[in-house]
């Protein structure tokens, strides 16, 4: 297996691009020099962060310490969910939904690929469990994110028109159908696209990885065709179920809409 071993100095090399997108930044005034000075180094600082606990967990492969990762990573990935949202719905409502139908898709799914497809030993082996959970949330967030915003917004933008379809008999629930389709259709877009693009555009960043540490590149392949169609179970399964229960927060048993548990709507 060729691996090559990479040093602190081969990744400074390449940060200087960051540099260079900086300065055009300023050259054309784009105002957005300092935004990506700061996640740059938040990147550097939380990578390294995180690559010396993951050698911590990897030795200990410890049940206790892996789920303890796991809920850290799905509490990060929560904030993340409700910082995006232009009008996000107030209360505990606003981090909890995301951040639970996230968490269990993400989990379904992952512990149907270890317990299924992987199988490692110990099923919890923190080498597969924490970045193929990882993976999933990060889709997943992606997806209920985008998805959570279209419903919020088009509710107080497309108001008159749900509560006309409630006056004139509709349920709830159909009342806010076509907001709900729409919210889904955008949630699900980036999955669609990054699958309809994999293989023949880019070569997916795991995939990529394996190659270059020397992996034979058709069972590369297997492995990224399994990590995209999980993807794609735990995006629709959070997905669904984030946009149901925003639709059922929006409104109330009497079917009425209720835009006044949106924050900064009237």
């Amino acid at each position: 297996m060729n691996f090559v071993d990479l040093s602190v100095w081969d990744v400074a090399a390449v940060s200087g691009f960051v540099l260079v997108n900086g300065l055009l930044s300023v050259w054309l005034s784009l105002g957005i020099a300092r935004q990506l000075l700061v996640a740059a180094v938040r990147m550097v600082v939380q990578l390294a962060a995180v690559g010396a606990l993951l050698t911590l967990l990897f030795d200990v492969a410890s049940l206790p310490w892996t789920l303890a990762m796991g809920l850290v990573m799905v509490l990060f990935a929560g904030r993340e969910i409700m910082a995006r949202q232009t009008r996000r719905i107030t209360g505990w409502w606003g981090y909890g939904l995301g951040t639970a139908t996230m968490s269990v898709g993400a989990t379904m799914v992952t512990l149907v690929a270890l317990l299924g497809s992987l199988q490692p030993e110990p099923w919890y082996d923190p080498r597969y469990a924490i970045p193929l959970f990882g993976m999933m949330l990060g889709n997943a967030m992606t997806g209920i994110s985008l998805g959570l915003d279209t419903l919020t917004t088009a509710v107080v933008r497309d108001r008159a028109a749900i509560e006309t379809r409630i006056a004139l008999g509709a349920t709830r629930f159909e009342a806010l159908r076509p907001t709900m389709r729409e919210a889904m259709r955008r949630g699900l877009m980036p999955m669609i696209n990054s699958m309809a693009a994999t293989g023949v555009v880019f070569l997916p960043g795991m995939m990529t990885g394996q190659i270059l540490a020397g992996i034979d590149p058709a069972q590369a392949v297997k492995y990224q065709l399994l990590i995209m169609f999980l993807i794609s179970g735990a995006t629709g399964l959070g997905l669904l179920t984030a946009v149901v229960g925003g639709a059922w927060r929006l409104t109330d048993h009497r079917h009425r809409l209720r835009p006044d548990r949106l924050a900064g709507a009237r």
